[in-house]
């Protein structure tokens, strides 16, 4: 039982008879208010309600809150799930309990956010969050021109303990724009000028908003934002909204969600990175239905440790020497 406090949403779908009946697997992310997790949460019942599997969804209270991802893995395994879908809130704090339940049988799966290592899991299912932040900051370059050498950018990253997705998105970022990342490993590291603030926002407006009022404090200046994900945007746009600086700034995003979507459309974002959070989680429940009929494990994508669910650059504006869609496209395909 998970402990009070934690925002757990548990439940046991009615499964109709078949090759499946009596499969339970589990869904675990990191919170159940991001849009982007309520899709995956969507994209995983869906798909177990066509296969006749049994799912069991919970998720912290917060991004980042690993005590109730440890205890939602322990009702899985005594559940006696199949299999688990996680994404997540700390890749290294986690792994031990991932391993309990690989160790009790069952199939463990990624989504978006590989562990640390990545083969703690069984399989990763993801964007290429490295080539996400690549894209929007290719893309943030391109924009800017030559002033891109005269930029003042704030990084709006997740959290302290710097999770893989913060990791990858952040210097795939930095790598885009054409800024030394030391080690790729790491964020903060960095010695250029240009970065004149990191700051965490824990994925979401609030975090975004408190951030963002954070740098400006530490420079007025900053004409370029990076954020972790489209609430934390949303919350920086807001910051400078208030202080008159929203039309003098370029933010950037990832997720490609529909509301994030809307406010490339409106402004507020300059370009987001497009993932499909629902095709992460139904590809994961087919998984999990095929762990369970014959004990398959799913395979990588040719070239990549994980199995890549795809990226798309989605802006307005569009620059040379940078694939992108349109905002009409990208609402088309938002979240699929």
């Amino acid at each position: 039982m998970l402990m009070a406090g934690a925002a757990v949403s548990g439940l046991a779908l009615a499964a109709p008879a078949s090759a499946q009946d009596g499969t339970t697997a589990c869904l675990i992310t990191k919170t159940d208010t991001n849009p982007f997790f309520v899709k995956m949460k969507e994209g995983a019942q869906q798909k177990a309600e066509e296969l006749g599997i049994q799912l069991q969804s919970y998720a912290g209270r917060i991004d980042g809150d690993n005590q109730s991802q440890v205890q939602a893995i322990e009702s899985c395994i005594a559940a006696g799930a199949k299999g688990i879908l996680i994404t997540p809130s700390d890749t290294k704090a986690i792994v031990d309990s991932v391993q309990k339940a690989r160790d009790a049988g069952l199939l463990v799966i990624a989504l978006d956010t590989p562990l640390d290592p990545i083969d703690a899991a069984d399989a990763t299912f993801a964007t290429d969050n490295f080539v996400a932040g690549e894209l929007i900051g290719q893309w943030a370059n391109a924009k800017l021109g030559e002033e891109a050498e005269n930029a003042k950018i704030a990084m709006l990253d997740l959290a302290e303990s710097q999770p893989t997705v913060d990791v990858l998105r952040d210097q795939g970022f930095l790598t885009g724009f054409g800024i030394d990342t030391k080690d790729e490993n790491v964020i903060g590291d960095e010695d250029d000028p240009r970065i004149v603030c990191n700051d965490v926002t824990d994925g979401n407006e609030e975090g975004g908003r408190r951030a963002m009022e954070n740098c400006l404090q530490k420079d007025p200046g900053i004409n370029v934002v990076y954020t972790i994900n489209e609430p934390a945007a949303a919350g920086a746009y807001e910051a400078l909204k208030s202080v008159g600086k929203e039309g003098d700034v370029l933010i950037v995003s990832v997720d490609g969600g529909c509301p994030g979507v809307k406010n490339v459309e409106d402004g507020v974002i300059g370009a987001t990175s497009q993932q499909y959070p629902l095709l992460m989680a139904s590809k994961g429940i087919e998984a999990i239905a095929a762990y369970a009929k014959d004990g398959t494990k799913p395979e990588t994508t040719e070239g990549k440790n994980f199995t890549d669910t795809g990226v798309n650059l989605v802006t307005g504006e569009a620059v040379d020497g940078v694939e992108s869609i349109d905002v009409g496209e990208g609402t088309d395909r938002c979240w699929g």
